[in-house]
């Protein structure tokens, strides 16, 4: 028997074309804690593991069906295809704003400039009213678009996927602007800038 401990969980390897089947091995890998007999991955190690990679950041809105506004702060943004233009972001399933992300079947992607911390921290916010004295316009289905930002990308919400604790929404991109530059940055829990 191999050896076992909180740097070592079974990993399943591929399907090989030649076995047919399925080989385990041992992976050594970091944060693993044991609960009950079972490793898991130690969620505060994970966070400031994911924390690693360096992204930007954006604001996610929408209208909700009674016509107000939604936003939220989101950095799990990603472009997915140019041909149909298509990109996706990740909404906790138990946020109280999913019913109006996914009814609205419209949303917008406001991409964060330099110096638009205090926007940010706004939208990262619960229970206040995050477009109380903004000057927004409105772009497809609703949607806000939030002013000073470094491009907006309006999207038709397409599809929808399951992945653990969230939802994945897919959207396809219906009209892009991008006024032009410095990004806002977000790594290890803080935000940067270009150097």
């Amino acid at each position: 028997m191999e050896p076992r401990g909180p740097d070592l969980v079974a990993v399943a390897a591929a399907e090989t074309p030649t076995a047919g089947r399925y080989a385990a091995a041992l992976v050594p890998i970091g944060g693993m804690v044991e609960e009950g007999g079972t490793m898991h991955m130690d969620p505060a190690e994970l966070r400031r593991v994911f924390g690693m990679f360096a992204t930007g950041v954006t604001i996610v809105t929408a209208r909700d069906p009674e016509g107000g506004y939604v936003g939220m702060t989101v950095n799990s943004f990603t472009s997915v295809s140019l041909d149909p233009p298509l990109v996706l972001w990740c909404l906790d399933r138990a946020a109280w704003s999913l019913p109006a992300f996914v009814g609205s079947g419209a949303y917008a992607v406001n991409v964060l400039a330099a110096g638009q911390e205090e926007l940010s921290n706004r939208f990262a916010r619960r229970g206040e009213d995050k477009f109380a004295g903004l000057e927004v316009t409105e772009g497809h289905g609703g949607a806000p678009l939030l002013p000073g930002c470094l491009a907006h990308l309006q999207c038709r919400l397409v599809d929808t996927h399951e992945a653990g604790d969230h939802l994945v929404l897919v959207g396809e991109v219906v009209e892009a602007d991008a006024p032009g530059g410095e990004p806002l940055l977000f790594f290890g829990g803080r935000y940067g800038r270009l150097a």
